[in-house]
């Protein structure tokens, strides 16, 4: 969440006279993430987030919102949609499309320990399950066919050791997914959130309280979801994937949706692909930079390592605890 379309107090009042929240009491730009402009809006009813988009057009939001709706209405701690007085979800504020959702309760956390990554991963599971009767289907924008063209526009602007890991990997992944279709292996496919860092996710205690930023969803293997999770909630601080925490993710993701023998064999190179995907787009972010008013930027470098890692780690990735391993 970052500000690029600033708003102020008297603008925001003007257009919640749509809305039936009450009158406005704060409005307080939200620094974190990298897409959209975001402010937490308190009224006289109730704390809400309000977000502008910035680079989708009002058209192409309904699946995120939907999606939002529908994983409420099966008991997950996501954003509810606000309608406004016409019933609408998706209005418009400073020319551009924007949405107020219900403001969760909770915190994200900074040192996610074993039973945290075991939250995450049965929640992810019931997520997975539920996505499943949600109807308006689409692709995750940010899956292979756009990791390849990315890649393809980045090339020329890296230094000779980023294009020739850049250019490799990416030859991995085709290999990997030789099958025509973009997929590694026939795998188990639906709607994935995407984007489960540690930030889009709040705890209460040691109770999940709410799931956020679907706006990188849309369909594609459910495994890539555990992928993104881990490399970003199993790490130790040599940058490797701690078997504890990584084991828990993935055993209680199991016990919801049990992983099959082929999401097994494609653990690794699904790694591979979840760390390939944001070095990507990291390294769009500093090449080819957004202005705003408040504009949270990652380093690349910390994704071009852990893939890294996972190259040099092959098939010794952690996965489900059995007897037998």
């Amino acid at each position: 969440m970052s500000v690029f379309t600033p708003l102020t107090h008297e603008q925001v009042a003007a257009w919640l006279k749509r809305y039936s929240l009450g009158a406005i009491e704060r409005l307080e730009g939200v620094a974190e993430g990298v897409q959209n402009s975001n402010f937490f809006l308190d009224t006289a009813n109730g704390r809400y987030v309000l977000t502008v988009f910035e680079q989708f057009a009002r058209d192409e939001l309904p699946f995120f919102v939907n999606l939002m709706a529908h994983l409420a209405r099966h008991g997950l701690p996501c954003p509810a949609p606000i309608a406004n007085r016409d019933n609408e979800t998706i209005g418009e504020i400073a020319g551009k499309p924007a949405l107020i959702v219900t403001r969760l309760s909770g915190r994200s956390l900074k040192e996610p320990g074993v039973a945290h990554c075991a939250a995450l991963g049965a929640l992810l599971g019931d997520l997975h399950v539920a996505a499943q009767s949600c109807g308006g289907r689409q692709n995750h924008p940010r899956g292979a066919t756009w990791r390849r063209t990315t890649a393809t526009q980045l090339l020329p602007l890296l230094d000779a050791e980023d294009a020739t890991l850049l250019r490799e990997e990416i030859r991995f992944e085709a290999q990997q997914r030789g099958n025509g279709r973009g997929e590694i292996g026939d795998l188990p496919r639906g709607i994935i959130h995407a984007d489960l860092f540690r930030d889009n996710v709040l705890f209460d205690g040691k109770r999940i309280s709410g799931l956020l930023d679907f706006y990188f969803a849309g369909v594609d293997d459910l495994l890539f979801d555990l992928a993104v999770a881990a490399n970003d909630w199993c790490l130790n601080r040599a940058g490797e994937l701690d078997p504890a925490r990584t084991g828990a993710l993935l055993g209680a993701y199991h016990a919801v949706r049990p992983l099959n023998e082929r999401e097994r064999a494609a653990w690794p190179a699904m790694l591979r692909a979840a760390a390939l995907r944001f070095w990507l787009s990291r390294l769009a972010d500093q090449h080819q930079p957004r202005e705003g008013e408040i504009v949270t930027r990652h380093d690349p470098a910390e994704y071009r390592e852990i893939l890294r890692r996972h190259i040099v780690a092959a098939d010794r990735q952690p996965w489900i605890a059995t007897r037998n391993d």
